[in-house]
């Protein structure tokens, strides 16, 4: 992974970083590798298994699970930005970072978690179009725009993650090897270890925080205003059972998103603490990704049947 050549670092001397240690106790210090490492192998698997499935199933290839699979390519592309960095600074003495590694971090983390939100916003209009308008959501979601609006989510995320990228490490970092409290090159806690004034930069990370964070969930609001409305007026029990039921892993993985994205990102510098910052982090770079195929196979019967019919097939040729 390079950063593009026109982001220049403004820094005297190779600058390099360190992660700040979970624990420098060794026992500790395994079982939390196993554990991460763990988590990782699962979300790779099940996020594939739904990919898997999407593809090898017609009757899948409609937008909702073009979306979906869309989905969990980022969850996997967006831990692997992380995870593998994270395990190998877990065992031993804290390892220097280079600048450039750090920067190439942040970029692909930042470019690839906004996709994520913008994807979900498009996913939410799916569900509006499939669920207010019936009769046209084929004439309206075509295959041209499906792909349209991930492209266009993908470009977004790029142009402002450059942005953000480009403008922070054009800030100097005082002296040789900087700690970052953290297990990852997010941009708070990087921020946090600049000495010259960060005003603009934390005014910068506010307004991209809002288009990334507050524009799409006020858009997923919205759309699920219109969606609450056009159900409650289904006559049939379980029509309305149904319609909520393909809703609900959306929104599921809305709030888990949203939620842990805006503590970090949206809340005051004063009212912030590093060491929570972190633990939030957490649970979007495991736990989010680790639920969205549970979440999406569990309470989805299409994906359920798909996944079993596909097990079954296998079963059924390796029988003798």
């Amino acid at each position: 992974m390079v950063l593009p050549s026109f982001i220049h670092f403004n820094q005297s001397g190779a600058t390099e970083f360190v992660f700040r240690m979970f624990t420098s106790s060794p026992r500790m210090q395994a079982f939390l590798f196993l554990l991460f490492f763990l988590l990782y192998v699962i979300i790779l698997c099940g996020n594939t298994a739904i990919i898997w499935v999407v593809c090898t199933h017609t009757f899948l290839h409609t937008p909702m699970y073009f979306f979906l699979s869309n989905l969990s390519f980022l969850e996997i592309c967006y831990t692997t930005t992380v995870v593998p960095l994270m395990l190998s600074n877990i065992f031993g003495a804290q390892k220097p970072i280079p600048l450039a590694v750090c920067a190439t971090q942040m970029f692909f983390f930042v470019t690839l978690g906004s996709t994520d939100c913008f994807l979900l916003a498009v996913m939410a209009y799916d569900r509006y179009v499939a669920i207010c308008h019936p009769l046209h959501y084929t004439l309206i979601m075509t295959q041209k725009l499906c792909t349209q609006m991930v492209a266009g989510s993908l470009g977004l995320a790029l142009f402002l993650s450059l942005q953000l990228t480009a403008l922070i490490f054009t800030l100097p970092f005082c002296g040789h090897h900087r700690e970052i409290n953290h297990f990852l090159c997010d941009v708070p806690p990087v921020l946090r270890l600049a000495c010259a004034d960060t005003q603009v930069h934390q005014a910068v990370l506010y307004v991209v925080g809002i288009l990334v964070l507050t524009v799409p969930f006020l858009l997923i609001c919205i759309s699920y205003v219109f969606i609450t409305t056009t159900i409650l007026r289904i006559r049939s029990a379980e029509g309305r059972q149904r319609a909520f039921s393909t809703c609900s892993s959306h929104l599921t993985v809305v709030l888990l998103q949203y939620g842990c994205c805006s503590l970090v990102y949206l809340r005051p510098r004063s009212s912030t603490s590093e060491d929570e910052d972190r633990q939030i982090a957490l649970v979007y770079t495991f736990v989010t990704p680790l639920l969205n195929p549970l979440i999406y196979t569990l309470r989805n019967k299409d994906v359920k049947g798909a996944l079993k019919k596909s097990m079954s097939s296998k079963a059924a040729s390796e029988t003798p």
